[in-house]
């Protein structure tokens, strides 16, 4: 076990140098002057140093005036993976951004942050119907996270978007796949009417397959969850919430059981 976490452990500290690296790369990108990229080459270096005197720097280039925004994305990034907390504002401020790039960068910080405020603010970013188009890492960032707040959230902006004109399918679909990774009952009746549209039907029908290897009884008996048909084709469709085996045992086959008699009742004379 000890072995594993160390595995973990370092996995995870090269997947953030990566993610620092494509980030510094797109920050040099938008710097114009020397003295710009002098001064960043300057915050790299403090958050190589990840020292509590170069995260007290990086704290103060979140609230300084005049700082170019690459320079608050990293010191936040660095400090959200670091489990500062001073970073929770600037970084829920970047998944709400339009960049796609910076809410990505913000939504891998929170969810190493461990900010116990962070669900609830994805969840009112995913769930807001001004920023549907925005929606995409709040989405992600739930599923990441498997929070109370994640298949409400999920559940509430799908079941919106599928009865709106505008599908906003890339959005609904992300709702769909998180659904079905977060293994949630609750997300059957949504899903089920999500399989009704042909562009989210392949995922939908996948998320209910996920939805039923996690329900009691789920190979085929009473208890199962995945809102599926049962039995010949074309048979009525479930709810997804209750069972919906067959009854009656096998068709054409009498049941050699015999019929209960009520307690104390003897059994009739042969004639």
């Amino acid at each position: 076990m000890g072995t594993d976490k160390v595995k973990s452990k370092g996995k995870g500290r090269r997947e953030m140098e990566e993610e620092l690296r494509e980030l510094a790369a797109r920050a040099r990108a938008a710097l114009t002057t020397a003295a710009d990229h002098a001064a960043y080459e300057h915050l790299l270096a403090l958050v190589r140093q990840n020292t509590p005197a170069a995260r007290e720097e990086l704290a103060r280039v979140l609230v300084a005036n005049g700082q170019p925004l690459c320079a608050r994305e990293t010191a936040a990034f660095a400090l959200g993976c670091a489990g500062d907390r001073r970073a929770f504002e600037p970084l829920v401020m970047l998944l709400n951004y339009r960049d796609p790039a910076h809410c990505a960068t913000a939504a891998r910080a929170l969810a190493r942050l461990g900010d116990p405020r962070t669900a609830r603010a994805a969840a009112v970013l995913a769930t807001n119907p001004l920023r549907t188009a925005y929606a995409l890492h709040p989405i992600r960032l739930l599923v990441e996270l498997r929070a109370p707040e994640s298949v409400p959230a999920l559940v509430t902006t799908l079941r919106r978007l599928l009865a709106e004109r505008d599908h906003y399918w890339p959005i609904a679909r992300a709702c769909v796949v998180g659904l079905g990774t977060l293994g949630d009952r609750r997300a059957a009746p949504i899903l089920a009417a999500a399989r009704e549209h042909e562009r989210l039907r392949p995922e939908a029908e996948a998320a209910l397959a996920q939805l039923a290897g996690k329900a009691p009884g789920a190979a085929g008996g009473p208890g199962r969850g995945d809102g599926r048909r049962d039995g010949a084709r074309g048979g009525a469709r479930t709810d997804g919430l209750r069972g919906d085996g067959p009854r009656g045992g096998i068709p054409g086959r009498r049941d050699p059981r015999p019929a209960a008699r009520p307690p104390g009742q003897r059994p009739r004379p042969k004639p």
